[in-house]
């Protein structure tokens, strides 16, 4: 590959250098740096645009960048499931979800665990989620990173890689938290869409066009839906998708911590939506160009090695190096949100109700603690990832076993009353483990095959364990006979929940979400079924 200019190196330099000014001047310009509300929710003054723009630029890490490429690479146009129904999963977020949690005035997700259920249920989800954090998004995020580095600087260890961009964003999140954060993401939202931009015409060019594309590309690659017994995606399996969609964008304080932190509810509302809205055009940004390189070049060793040879091999001298800049941005806004969720759960979850002496300036200081050893720990592990198929794939294997109890706790708390108090200890306690040890017998080891068990999508491994987790909350719930009834707060009780936030008035129908949320489903219509 060809190595990069003096002025792509300039334009990497700037980049960094206007990341690091922004993210140094907006967390002290407004609010206490030693606030806690301040510091891992941005003061709760987040307006719409903000939220949207970092909801959509902290998805695209090296899941998208890098594994969305390197799966469309090797699947074709069956990898928008995961795109599509992003969208659709924030709208449910947003009408029915949202009211719920800010009405609470939480500060992690976790919280609400505490008020609809107990202590026990907040703790065991805390820890859950610090895992995920730490195994998934953070080392993920390196990783992909650290390919690219690798393209880029022909000859750098992987783990000097992943070292030298986990301290880039961990510093800045030090020091500024989420103000720091979501400000930091608008920017490289930006950046990275003209990055992808970039590399999606000059692919799709180099291919020569859609109409060659589609007819260059195999039929599989071209179908939108696969059969049931597919073994990447089938087409019932999407129900799947959209569970393990509800985990990764409503339940999960790495991006919920976005939404907690809006000045009103309609701002939480819009940004979700926004948010959504920015995750359909990445079937022309990620996934057609991961297709195009399928037709180019046919026998690359890894599908991950998709986007590295598309910026490299194919781009005109110049932009490579304001596309290497949009994969940072990319990465930066993966880490950078994993690290201050993971630093606000262990701060407020673990460390504020032990010690409650510490005081303001004393959390903020162990949030900061966190921080930095959750850098020097995804640096370490983030290269074992190398060991599995693809990146995509390590992923939505993994999530798909591990999350699905977490979805049913919530939904279940959020829609049914009916549930009691230790239902949600219960099914996490017990689901949680077996779903692990399911994941280790029949993605890890082998275990499930060697057995002679039947050969089961995980996808719909997904919706088992999910429904099985439901089972298990109604059993505990027969049991205990409902002792406690949840606080009226921690359940969507009537239709208003879904309503406006505040009366319309003069302010105008423009401003209702529901109009944008009607926008939203139009405009995602439109597109499916010009795919189908």
């Amino acid at each position: 590959m060809t190595e990069l200019s003096a002025i792509e190196i300039g334009i990497l330099v700037a980049y960094l250098g206007v990341t690091y000014a922004l993210a140094l001047y907006y967390s002290r310009s407004d609010g206490s740096p030693n606030d806690v509300d301040n510091y891992f929710l941005a003061g709760r003054a987040l307006p719409w645009y903000l939220i949207g723009l970092s909801f959509y630029a902290s998805n695209m890490s090296g899941s998208s960048f890098v594994g969305l490429m390197g799966a469309a690479y090797g699947h074709g146009l069956t990898v928008f499931h995961y795109e599509w129904t992003a969208a659709l999963v924030l709208l449910v977020f947003a009408a029915i979800i949202l009211p719920v949690f800010l009405r609470n005035r939480i500060v992690t997700v976790t919280e609400y665990l505490e008020l609809r259920f107990d202590r026990r249920a907040r703790l065991v989800y805390s820890g859950f989620t610090l895992l995920t954090l730490l195994l998934v998004d953070t080392a993920g995020a390196l990783y992909a990173g650290a390919v690219v580095l690798q393209a880029a600087v022909p000859g750098v260890d992987l783990w000097i890689a992943c070292l030298l961009l986990s301290l880039f964003a961990g510093l800045y999140t030090i020091v500024g938290g989420l103000r720091a954060v979501v400000i930091t993401d608008a920017l490289q939202a930006i950046v990275l869409i003209i990055g992808a931009a970039v590399v999606a015409y000059f692919a799709l060019d180099a291919v020569g066009g859609w109409t060659a594309l589609m007819e260059k590309s195999s039929a599989r690659h071209t179908t939108l839906l696969q059969p049931a017994n597919d073994s990447f995606l089938p087409w019932p399996g999407i129900l799947g998708v959209m569970i393990l969609g509800f985990y990764y964008w409503t339940f999960n304080q790495y991006f919920v911590q976005r939404a907690l932190a809006a000045r009103s509810l309609d701002d939480g509302r819009r940004g979700a939506l926004f948010g959504g809205l920015l995750k359909l055009p990445n079937l022309f940004l990620m996934i057609i160009p991961g297709m195009a390189a399928a037709v180019l070049y046919p026998n690359l060793a890894s599908p991950d090695k998709a986007f590295p040879t598309l910026a490299f091999e194919l781009l005109p001298a110049g932009f490579r190096g304001v596309v290497l800049a949009a994969m940072l941005a990319a990465i930066m806004s993966s880490l950078d949100s994993a690290l201050n969720a993971a630093a606000s759960l262990v701060t407020v979850d673990f460390v504020k109700p032990r010690w409650p002496s510490l005081g303001e300036r004393g959390l903020i200081r162990v949030g900061r603690a966190v921080t930095a050893a959750i850098m020097l720990f995804a640096a370490l592990y983030a290269p074992t990832i190398a060991s599995y198929g693809s990146l995509f794939e390590y992923f939505q294997a993994t999530l798909a076993y591990l999350v699905p109890p977490v979805v049913a706790v919530y939904l279940g708390g959020l829609l049914c009353r009916h549930f009691a108090r230790g239902s949600g200890f219960w099914a996490l306690v017990i689901m949680q483990p077996l779903a692990f040890a399911l994941f280790l017998a029949k993605e890890a080891t082998g275990v499930w095959a060697s057995l002679g068990l039947p050969t089961v999508h995980f996808t719909y491994m997904a919706v088992a364990i999910f429904a099985a987790t439901l089972g298990v909350m109604a059993a505990v719930s027969v049991r205990e006979g409902q002792p406690m009834k949840p606080l009226d707060r921690a359940v969507l009780t009537t239709l208003s929940d879904i309503a406006p936030d505040g009366p319309r008035g003069s302010r105008g129908t423009w401003l209702d979400y529901r109009l944008y949320a009607v926008g939203l489903l139009a405009a995602l219509g439109a597109l499916l079924a010009s795919l189908a």
